[in-house]
């Protein structure tokens, strides 16, 4: 299985989380919210798992401090995330700060040659598919929980968006209308653990099986075939990384 948005180091237990991933030999994309927070999320990979470099977007007029670091660490990630923009009320009043962030971001990894990123839109999906748009060479962007209209939606499969979505997603009624329009061949898992809620607590990484659930009955094929179609999309996604 896959769950390529998750952030480990936040749960109580990050330790134990990484070590049942492993065990379950589940590869994972562990997004950071923080430059500063890459050190100590990265020693908690082991086998499949993946650490990304993030400056998360609520957290931009906090950290936008942090750039520097970014840019001294990006040649060592093939993967960024969590970035974007986030353009709920309680946080538009810092909109400058995190375009400031986005922008800075999409332009480093445009002058390093491209990497694979974790970008979060909330309400703000035309905003990213904009900057995305002035940075076409800033690598592969993967729309992780998108919220956006149908019309977002197909601009960003024309300007060549993937897209994850998980069980939390799945839920409701749109997300599961937007996921039946995603391109099969751009979708991947992701539980966004732990802020995302299962049953009414935090979903752990290996409950990304019940996104394949939805998928199955979402896609009309069986759900081995879901997880062996995810599992090569990803594969193509890394290839693709490396020839780069």
């Amino acid at each position: 299985m896959i769950d390529f948005h998750c952030h480990v180091d936040l749960y109580p237990n990050p330790h134990e989380i990484a070590r049942e991933c492993h065990e379950r030999k589940l590869i994972v994309l562990s997004v950071t919210t923080t430059p500063s927070a890459w050190d100590g999320t990265s020693a908690l990979g082991r086998g499949t798992m993946i650490t990304a470099l993030g400056l998360h977007p609520q957290l931009a007029h906090e950290r936008k401090g942090e750039l520097p670091l970014f840019d001294r660490i990006l040649p060592d990630s093939a993967y960024v995330g969590e970035v974007g923009l986030d353009g709920a009320p309680e946080f538009k009043t810092h909109w400058q700060d995190q375009v400031e962030v986005f922008r800075h971001v999409l332009k480093a990894c445009n002058e390093s040659g491209g990497r694979v990123m974790s970008i979060h839109s909330r309400r703000a999906s035309t905003a990213v598919l904009d900057l995305l748009e002035q940075y076409p060479r800033s690598g592969t962007p993967i729309l992780h929980w998108f919220t956006g209209t149908v019309g977002e939606l197909n601009r960003a499969i024309s300007l060549g968006c993937w897209f994850s979505v998980g069980p939390a997603m799945l839920r409701s009624k749109k997300g599961r209308e937007l996921t039946s329009r995603m391109p099969k061949e751009r979708v991947l898992t992701e539980s966004d653990g732990p802020f995302a809620q299962l049953n009414g607590r935090p979903i752990l990484p290996w409950e990304v099986k019940d996104a394949l659930n939805t998928l199955s009955e979402l896609w009309g094929i069986d759900e081995n075939v879901v997880e062996r179609k995810i599992m090569g999309n990803l594969e193509r996604l890394m290839d693709v990384e490396n020839k780069e």
